[in-house]
């Protein structure tokens, strides 16, 4: 299901389709390094994953993080979306590319749709982000979307510190 359209990109809700996809992204080097081995190894886990995560906060909250594509050739380049954690009072937007569409402004220009569908679709009046401390592209890039550093915060009692972004509107 298409939810968003940019000048070059599609975003829509992920499914199970998707597993094989979603095993490439979250055991690519940097989502390991900067976002956390998420124990999918196989695509039955990328399936479980997707069920359990996407689709759930699909189900629960109305969106999630959405699988990007190009639009010309519908070729999957990376996930971007809105999550709510219980261990954040805002929702955060999320962003993981595959390497070869790095550094190409894919994640600029689906991030700020993203943003701007959470406002004008959910009514979010404060998005933030989360990235670990040494993840400097990703910062970045939050900076160029608006978002500013507001603190150092532990998402669990047992997990390292990670840097706060916020924006409001």
């Amino acid at each position: 299901m298409r939810v968003i359209e940019t000048e070059r990109l599609v975003l829509r809700r992920l499914t199970v389709e998707d597993s094989e996809f979603i095993l490439e992204i979250l055991n690519d080097p940097l989502w390991l390094r900067f976002i956390g081995d998420k124990g999918v190894r196989s695509l039955d886990d990328a399936r479980k994953y997707i069920l359990k995560n996407p689709v759930a906060m699909y189900e629960r909250l109305g969106f999630g993080l959405y699988l990007v594509e190009l639009k010309e050739k519908s070729v999957s380049i990376g996930i971007c979306g809105l999550i709510k954690r219980d261990s954040l009072e805002d929702v955060d937007v999320g962003f993981a590319f595959l390497p070869k569409f790095r550094g190409k402004g894919y994640a600029y220009e689906s991030a700020s749709a993203v943003m701007m569908y959470g406002r004008k679709t959910f009514g979010l009046t404060r998005i933030v982000a989360i990235t670990t401390p040494d993840n400097y592209g990703s910062a970045k890039l939050l900076k160029k979307l608006g978002l500013s550093f507001e603190r150092m915060i532990k998402l669990s009692n047992d997990s390292k510190s990670v840097s706060l972004f916020i924006s409001d509107v």
